[in-house]
């Protein structure tokens, strides 16, 4: 999972240095008087975003698969803990019902 996040990462300051080299060269408009950081910051988002969802396919599908493994353990070790608490009641009840 962190691999592909610094991946994502690393496509979209790979953007972000594109697109600020763009703006500042002249190629790409700037933006409205101090807008221009935050038009720098969400044009690299718009452009980095589908490079993402393309280039690191494979990279998603293994991250998704890890998030599924936790996923399932946690909901293991909860029904687990859920039975043992049924079990120790079910024991109190049956000892105070005996005394």
């Amino acid at each position: 999972m962190l691999r592909y996040t610094l991946m994502r990462l690393g496509i979209f300051v790979g953007c972000l240095g594109v697109v600020w080299g763009l703006v500042y060269s002249g190629a790409a408009p700037r933006g409205l008087g101090a807008s221009n950081g935050m038009w720098v910051i969400l044009l690299a988002l718009v452009i980095s975003a589908p490079i993402s969802f393309v280039v690191l396919r494979k990279e998603r599908d293994r991250a998704s698969i890890q998030v599924v493994r936790k996923v399932d353990r946690v909901k293991a070790n909860l029904e687990a803990n859920r039975s043992q608490e049924d079990t120790a009641d079910d024991t109190a009840r049956a000892q105070s019902q005996a005394s």
